[in-house]
């Protein structure tokens, strides 16, 4: 029997369900961070923002209490990249990256690489130095120059020792993430096979964005293809035809909304995962626009608003307000839940 069609729209419906985008959730925080794939957090106020859109009742204190409590953990994590993810995906999403981040920056370090055995010396200069407790990045690379290394080798050493951003950074109250600690005295130290770790962060994906190729997770992991077919090969999944005629794949008994479910409007952060390359085939982010959001002159990227499930302009915070740039004239009922949420949202940044 041949794989069922899935158009884009309705690849589209799936990803908003999926991304707790169609109705906002009653989930704990742990909970749905689970459900959507964690959130991408360079920019730290834009977890409280992306589950603003995504719980319901959510306050931004919630977030901080659960990042103080080891609920959730933040961290390097996919695609080399700072990550809110829970406290119990963290050691299995670490592991299923861990060689692909390493081997990924022995290519591309250019000349901030070290041999294997300098990365045991310094693993062991790091965790030394945070085995009492958490210290600031400065800190940090004054270690590694007191022992003779330059300052570059810090951006590689992540990818080594397993540490977290430790709260109040990376906060919204302290926005940058600049104070580290050893994972494993944050988290349980959880003994995972490689193999196992990868299926997990498959599950995760597809329980987030699916159904998708598996370029589609290559890409949102930064982990490749030929690490992961194996791992695939081996789960139960059911599979889809997208209209390019690519080979889909899904998680059994995950939604799939009809094509013409409705999709209420709803404002994202900047660097929302749903937006990336990644989720393309979902047109989430008309290719019209993309180069409005990721630009070269707005580095961090622009945060946008949704209408009927794809992105029709940007918003922004000016004082009090939430202003509104659409990117082409909008239905007048459109425009009206747009400011109502607008207005909701300025109460919650305030």
């Amino acid at each position: 029997m041949a794989d069922p069609a899935l158009d884009t729209r309705t690849l589209n419906r799936a990803l908003l369900a999926r991304q707790l985008l169609l109705d906002r959730s009653k989930s704990t925080i742990p909970k749905a961070l689970e459900k959507i794939g964690g959130l991408q957090t360079q920019y730290a106020p834009s977890a409280y923002i992306g589950l603003w859109s995504r719980l319901d009742g959510f306050r931004r204190p919630q977030l901080t209490r659960a990042l103080e409590k080891a609920r959730v953990i933040q961290a390097t994590l996919m695609r080399v990249t700072i990550h809110i993810v829970s406290a119990a995906d963290y050691p299995l999403l670490t592991e299923a990256v861990r060689r692909s981040r390493q081997e990924w920056w022995s290519r591309v370090g250019k000349g901030r690489t070290l041999d294997q055995a300098a990365y045991d010396n310094v693993t062991a200069l790091i965790r030394a130095a945070l085995a009492e407790g958490p210290r600031p990045r400065n800190e940090l690379i004054q270690v590694l120059a007191d022992n003779g290394f330059a300052k570059e080798t810090w951006e590689g050493v992540g990818l080594w020792v397993d540490m977290v951003r430790v709260p109040p950074s990376g906060t919204w109250e302290r926005r940058r993430a600049d104070l580290y600690g050893l994972a494993d005295q944050w988290v349980p130290r959880t003994e995972v096979t490689e193999a196992d770790a990868l299926q997990h962060l498959v599950k995760r994906y597809l329980g987030g964005f699916g159904p998708a190729t598996v370029g589609d997770i290559s890409s949102w992991a930064g982990v490749p293809v030929n690490t992961l077919k194996p791992v695939i090969e081996r789960m139960r999944l059911r599979s889809f035809r997208g209209t390019d005629d690519s080979l889909l794949i899904d998680l059994p008994r995950q939604p799939i909304p009809a094509a013409e479910t409705t999709a209420p409007v709803r404002f994202l952060p900047t660097w929302d995962a749903t937006l990336l390359i990644h989720a393309r085939r979902t047109q989430i982010l008309p290719e019209e626009y993309r180069n409005q959001i990721f630009s070269t002159k707005n580095p961090q990227s622009l945060s946008p608003f949704l209408v009927d499930g794809a992105v029709a302009g940007i918003w922004k915070q000016e004082g009090a307000k939430v202003n509104l740039k659409p990117f082409a004239p909008l239905p007048k009922t459109a425009r009206r839940e747009l400011e109502e949420e607008a207005a909701r949202l300025a109460r919650f940044l305030a």
